[in-house]
């Protein structure tokens, strides 16, 4: 089984958590390519397909969205995982739960989920580092409380891509790998 993680990402936190997935599910055993979406590659040859990308204006990159676009009949053929990342944890705590989920509402509604139908969207937060933002909106990013940092959870993120590997070991029958179930995996995209 061929699998292929591709993400878009504007400052590398996404490339990194797209590295990520791909580790735990080759730590399962799985055959998986990472790309970044830009430039291609193609979803032709892949049995399934987990997508990433930066979440910008609550809205996916332009490149990303447009990869979706270029490949929607393949997609909607294969199993399909999406991810998003974004800020909700650097929002402040009274945000934070009704953000996360208007983002993922609108995300899911820009990309056409209803015509892919993923088997799962899940929205982690990333890197934000002061100097991404730049005049009101850094004044108003400070001013409701928000916060700069680091912010990914990657035992959420291993956990997620685990769930990937064990459904997609349910489909073909064959059970996952045994260093899945040992420490983490670190690959940087």
């Amino acid at each position: 089984m061929r699998i292929l993680v591709a993400f878009a990402s504007r400052n590398g936190s996404t490339g990194e958590i797209a590295g990520r997935v791909a580790g735990r599910l080759r730590g399962a055993g799985r055959n998986v390519d990472v790309a970044e979406m830009g430039d291609g590659p193609e979803v032709s040859g892949y049995d399934a397909v987990v997508l990433g990308s930066a979440v910008h204006n609550q809205a996916w990159l332009p490149e990303a969205s447009d990869f979706v676009s270029r490949h929607v009949s393949a997609l909607s053929g294969l199993p399909l995982w999406l991810f998003s990342v974004g800020m909700p944890d650097g929002l402040p705590r009274l945000l934070r739960a009704k953000a996360k989920e208007l983002q993922e509402k609108r995300i899911l509604g820009l990309l056409g989920a209803d015509v892919l139908e993923p088997r799962g969207h899940r929205l982690f937060s990333g890197v934000y580092l002061e100097g991404q933002l730049k005049g009101a909106a850094h004044f108003s990013f400070r001013l409701i409380g928000g916060r700069f940092g680091d912010f990914r959870d990657w035992a959420a993120i291993e956990s997620w891509a685990d769930g990937i590997s064990q459904e997609l070991a349910a489909r073909s029958g064959t059970l996952p790998s045994q260093d899945q179930a040992g420490g983490s995996v670190r690959e940087d995209v």
